[in-house]
């Protein structure tokens, strides 16, 4: 028996292969959490994709979709859900429909961009796809620039305090002003302010710089408009971060479509629409499961208390079937990408750097402060320099090592131990990125308990499963000469058709179930929120 496949469209162990690689990044994302986090999965499962997909020249592109799907999937991670879920877990109806409607609408609009980015290397011509890195690069930076400011400026200010030069209420009132709406306003401002100059450096405005630049302005009109002209908050008092990213959904939607790229169109509404589902799926799943006539039925009354984790995992799962599912559509249908002429050739070695160093490092650094410091693994300072100033030193040596000869490859000295052809290139890609990830997130659960089983354990299976098939699947250029031309245009008006009757039908599912098992019962593992009427919890953290 071969894992094999010579037919066009995704086996059911390709399609198993992307889901498990999406789910295992939310698996991890949940312990280091927000954008940084978020760019985990979207890695894993975009890299994935290509692999099963048996396009030789998506092989070749594969740090591009590993660094688009990262990006793309970053935007979610500033959006509040924890009231959210647990609003259906109130026992109120009125809340708890109220709170599948918006776990539906927080996992599309996080899935839709995330599914844009994951499908944009395979539209875009090398030209084009490749000037997106400036843009990117520019906000990248001045984000840095962010970064650094506000450090100093936060530092400076906490001295005072300790100075008692200010108190601690005037503390907070003088930096009220950064956590408006405990938003990502300031990145937003930065980001246009920086692109605005790069436009007026360069002396045009690139494809790129134009959609970032939609996109920002797209978020501001989501923030203004829904949250400070309408007054609508999801998740009193949380952040708003929602609206913002639903603004910046739209934008993206509406410049795709005014650009012609119905493709990138089509596989961000359909990953949207999945990523809706999973999320308001797997908060239905977890309900089910925690439930006390399932559990003495099926666990004999015991039971796990990381049901979050599980919810996580579960929604990575039913987002990665989307993402397979449109790649896999695509794999017949998107035109070919030649790389000639071969410009901007630092862009693969960018990314794969980007991916391997800089991905990895932003989030396994969170292991000092989070987990380390605080169980004893490690100590404040060694040998008179911070734990901090230690890691940093052990990351650099690690990326010089991953570096020098990277570059050396790219400039033409033959490295032995990288294959030869591309899908072995990307196999190699893929599994050490996964191991590197999973090795990391290890590393912050020890001491190990019995509970983290649940968790990293399973987390570790689907790892081994993910490298199995990674090695098994790919084929050469199994899809040469079946694509097919496509009328986007009726495919992406039949899937919004049929995207809003099957939005509204899983949400009243989804409610209709709960009610029926839970009723008004508070089904508890979530703090107990309700969003509307006399006992609305609007002030609880």
């Amino acid at each position: 028996m071969t894992l094999k496949s010579n037919s066009p469209g995704l086996s059911f162990l390709s399609i198993l292969l992307v889901a498990l690689a999406l789910s295992i990044g939310w698996g991890v994302r949940g312990n280091w959490g927000h954008e940084y986090g978020a760019m985990i999965p979207g890695a894993l499962a975009a890299m994935a994709a290509v692999l099963v997909c048996g396009r030789e020249d998506w092989y070749r592109r594969i740090s591009f979709f590993a660094f688009f799907g990262a990006l793309g999937w970053s935007f979610g991670g500033s959006i509040s859900y924890m009231h959210v879920i647990a609003y259906t877990h109130s026992g109120h109806a009125l809340s708890v429909i109220y709170g599948f409607a918006c776990l539906f609408l927080i996992g599309f609009v996080w899935a839709a961009i995330g599914g844009a980015g994951t499908a944009i290397p395979a539209f875009l011509g090398r030209e084009r796809l490749t000037e997106l890195l400036v843009p990117i690069s520019t906000v990248f930076a001045a984000w840095v620039g962010q970064d650094l400011f506000f450090n100093v400026y936060l530092a400076g200010m906490r001295r005072q305090m300790e100075q008692n030069v200010i108190t601690r209420e005037q503390f907070s009132d003088q930096v009220s002003w950064i956590n408006w709406n405990d938003t990502d306003w300031i990145a937003v401002v930065v980001a246009a302010a920086a692109l605005l100059v790069l436009a007026v450096v360069r002396r045009r405005i690139c494809w790129g710089t134009s959609l970032a630049l939609h996109m920002c302005a797209g978020w501001w009109l989501g923030f203004t408009v829904l949250t400070i002209g309408l007054g609508l908050r999801m998740t009193p008092p949380r952040g708003d971060n929602w609206s913002g990213v639903l603004g910046m959904t739209v934008a993206m939607f509406l410049f795709l479509y005014r650009h012609r790229e119905l493709g990138v169109t089509w596989a961000a509404l359909v990953t949207g629409l999945f990523g809706g589902l999973g999320f308001s799926g797997a908060t239905l799943i977890k309900l089910i499961l925690v439930h006390p006539g399932f559990q003495e039925r099926v666990f004999g009354g015991h039971t796990t208390s990381n049901w979050h984790s599980i919810l996580e995992q579960t929604f990575g799962f039913i987002s990665g079937i989307g993402v397979a599912l449109v790649m896999g559509y695509l794999a017949t249908r998107a035109p070919r990408q030649d790389e000639q002429p071969p410009v901007r050739r630092w862009a693969e070695p960018l990314l794969v750097f980007f991916v391997m160093l800089v991905i990895t490092y932003i989030n396994i650094v969170k292991n000092i402060d989070a987990a380390w410091l605080n169980n004893g693994t490690l100590q404040p300072m060694m040998w008179g320099h911070s734990t901090h100033t230690w890691f940093n030193l052990a990351y650099i040596a690690l990326a010089l090592t991953v570096a020098w000869p990277l570059v050396a490859y790219y400039r033409g000295r033959e490295i032995t131990v990288l294959p030869g052809s591309s899908v072995g290139k990307g196999q190699l890609f893929f599994i050490i990125f996964l191991w590197w990830i999973i090795m990391g997130n290890l590393a912050r659960t020890v001491p190990f308990s019995e509970q983290r089983l649940i968790t990293e354990g399973v987390i570790h299976i689907n790892a081994c499963l993910c490298t199995l098939l990674a090695l098994l699947l790919p084929c050469r250029d199994r899809m040469a000469g079946q694509e097919e031309s496509i009328n986007y245009m009726a495919l992406l008006q039949k899937t919004a058709m049929a995207a809003v009757v099957g939005t509204a039908l899983v949400i009243v599912g989804e409610f209709g179930l709960v009610r029926a098992i839970w009723g008004d019962t508070f089904a508890g593992e979530a703090g107990l929120h309700i969003r509307f009427g006399p006992n609305a919890t609007l002030d609880k953290p």
